[in-house]
């Protein structure tokens, strides 16, 4: 059974009188705390929902003007939060890093320069930057080259030493170790594309002339294909990363055109190869082998490139639920906190500062909410959310939520398809979150009278077809919500598709090239 506030309890049961006996239009003028309660049967109705019976629903609404709680159910609750877990993340990382943190990638020259001729090692040196793409790569070898080196003698060293060598989180799923959305992080790594899908390669395949071609984005002869699919009359195809290797096998049948995104096995060395092969593109030959390893103490400078600021990289990180920004900005958290490139000390960041702005209830495992032992409850996310809108920095966090019903893909993000044409359009700026059996919507909406709210949903353990509409249903009764007036509105509007696509219960952005 749900836990609602006492105080709402007893003002529902006023507000029953008082919606029953008045007419259904015009809204019928109430005293204040009549639409508090007003507020607090409709949610009620809403989270009535026969999915939910066996589930648990967590949900706390808040005035952000006041702190006055205007609903409340099981909001002390530890429940799972998916990728809430980021509201977490990019907050602790604005207020640790600052906007305008950039990540820096270097090439230092590691040994004795005479003339063309480097005698000792060529460094590539990273920092975590996950915006760094194949071209940007290719002209740090093109500045190698402009600075006159012709040969480098000894090794092509690349120092991912910033971060520790640990790649994957402890909780994340085996079966996940493929997938682009929970890619190994290196401070050393690079992104097929301006989504900035670090530590992955996008593989197309087609059919072209009665066969099957298989191209990768960046071009890169780093991984592996084997293509044993062939052409058919539907495209029905399969393209899969063996497990810790570098081989990708891709089966079944190809009509027409295909894209999957396919994390590689070591982002360092993926990089490595690009940028080896972008040297020897611009005249520049390591006569040694490409090794992992540090840059020698008082290493010079040959050339670099800086990231995009922190505040840029809040868009593509919160607006499209970027895990591997999450996860390379708590280990730079950790590096600029305790000159540790780890997720110990980088959570331990974010722990802190949750703590240190009233959150009681939570546990981080990770930054991005993969780890299904994260856990947090709704009223801790209502407290973080209600906090930092005091901070100097809360308008670029605030603008980097997604926003509901809006079409354009880093405005609305993961919430484009979802409340068009409803009151909330617009208004909610929501984080999403997604996984097999939980569901959460967390974030800011502004009321009919103009009341600022914060408002936390989390769904956890429901068994068929993730409840996103109830989550949006409870989104727009509060942009409807009125402290002297009773919402004209059914208690469970109908509502379109929520843009899913068929994607089930994960988030829209995991299931490339689906738009959602």
């Amino acid at each position: 059974m749900r836990r609602t506030s006492t105080s709402l309890v007893a003002g529902a049961l006023v507000a029953t009188l008082a919606w029953a006996s008045a007419p259904s239009s015009p809204a019928v003028a109430l005293d204040p705390a009549a639409g508090v309660a007003d507020l607090a049967l409709d949610i009620n109705k809403i989270l009535s929902d026969s999915r939910l019976t066996i589930a648990r629903a967590g949900v706390v609404v808040k005035s952000a003007a006041t702190g006055e709680e205007l609903y409340s159910t099981d909001a002390g609750k530890l429940m799972t939060p998916a990728s809430n877990t980021k509201l977490f993340t990019a907050a602790a990382a604005v207020e640790t890093l600052g906007l305008d943190y950039r990540f820096p990638t270097t090439v230092l020259n590691g040994g004795r320069r005479i003339g063309s001729v480097i005698n000792g090692d060529l460094v590539l040196r990273g920092t975590g930057d996950p915006t760094m793409l194949a071209e940007d790569y290719d002209a740090l070898a093109a500045a190698v080259a402009r600075s006159g080196v012709k040969v480098v003698t000894g090794k092509l060293v690349a120092d991912d030493t910033w971060f520790d060598s640990v790649r994957l989180g402890n909780d994340w799923a085996w079966d996940d170790e493929t997938a682009y959305y929970a890619a190994p992080i290196s401070a050393l790594t690079a992104s097929p594309d301006r989504d900035y899908d670090a530590g992955s390669v996008i593989v197309t395949v087609a059919s072209e002339g009665g066969k099957v071609k298989v191209t990768t984005t960046p071009e890169t002869d780093y991984l592996k294909i084997v293509n044993k699919a062939t052409v058919g009359t539907e495209t029905d195809v399969l393209v899969e990363r063996q497990h810790g290797t570098r081989t990708v096998v891709i089966t079944g049948t190809v009509a027409d055109s295909y894209q999957e995104w396919v994390a590689v096995d070591d982002p360092t060395a993926y990089v490595a190869a690009l940028f080896r092969k972008s040297l020897a593109k611009h005249g520049v030959r390591v006569l040694g082998p490409t090794v992992p390893g540090a840059a020698p103490e008082g290493a010079a400078e040959l050339a670099a490139h800086e990231s995009m600021t922190l505040g840029e990289l809040l868009v593509p990180f919160m607006k499209l639920s970027n895990n591997i920004h999450a996860e390379i900005l708590v280990k730079a958290m950790g590096r600029k906190a305790a000159n540790q490139g780890t997720w110990a000390a980088g959570l331990k960041v974010s722990t802190d500062f949750a703590k240190a702005n009233g959150v009681q209830v939570i546990n981080m495992r990770d930054g991005s909410g993969l780890s299904r032992r994260d856990g947090f409850s709704a009223g801790s996310i209502a407290q973080l959310l209600g906090a930092v809108r005091s901070k100097p920095w809360f308008q670029a966090y605030y603008d980097s939520l997604p926003i509901a019903g809006n079409a354009d893909r880093f405005t609305g993000g993961t919430l484009r398809s979802r409340m068009r044409n409803t009151p909330a359009a617009n208004n909610v700026h929501a984080k999403t979150g997604s996984l097999t059996g939980v569901t959460s919507l967390s974030g800011y909406v502004t009321s009919a009278d103009g009341e600022p709210l914060v408002f936390s949903i989390m769904l956890n353990q429901y068994l068929s077809g993730a409840p996103k509409d109830i989550e949006d249903k409870i989104a727009i009764r509060l942009s409807q919500f009125s402290r002297a007036n009773a919402a004209d509105v059914p208690a469970s509007p109908q509502l379109r598709a929520t843009g899913d696509s068929g994607a089930g219960d994960l988030e829209c952005s995991w299931l490339k090239p689906i738009e959602c």
